[in-house]
């Protein structure tokens, strides 16, 4: 049980904040669903041109990207991995009142 009032939740589905959360929640799962999949990795034989590698269940790898040192390590925290709960937490974010701010500054930056 919420603590939310009665109809608050058809409210959220109205409200242009809650639209748009839903909206990005949805991008990043339908970016995730055609994106590498796997455990992804740095590596390479380069320090300064290392490779993110997806690492699948069976074994098997495949190139992700090449990047710089420095940015290697942001795509692999950024990978297909972290969509879902990302996502989960825009939804869950919509359906809040008030709507969290911080996943409104997401929302926007997924939608472009």
């Amino acid at each position: 049980m919420t603590d939310r009032p009665q109809g608050a939740e058809t409210e959220s589905m109205d409200d242009p904040d809650a639209g748009l959360l839903r909206a990005a929640a949805g991008r990043l799962e339908e970016l995730a669903a055609r994106t590498t999949g796997g455990s992804w990795t740095v590596g390479g034989l380069l320090a300064s041109r290392p490779e993110v590698v997806a690492r699948s269940a069976d074994g098997s790898t495949e190139h992700v990207a090449e990047a710089r040192t420095r940015t290697a390590e942001w795509i692999v925290t950024l990978s297909p991995a972290v969509a879902g709960p990302l996502a989960a937490w825009l939804r869950s974010a919509a359906t809040a009142t008030p709507v969290d701010p911080q996943a409104l500054v997401v929302a926007r930056l997924f939608a472009g």
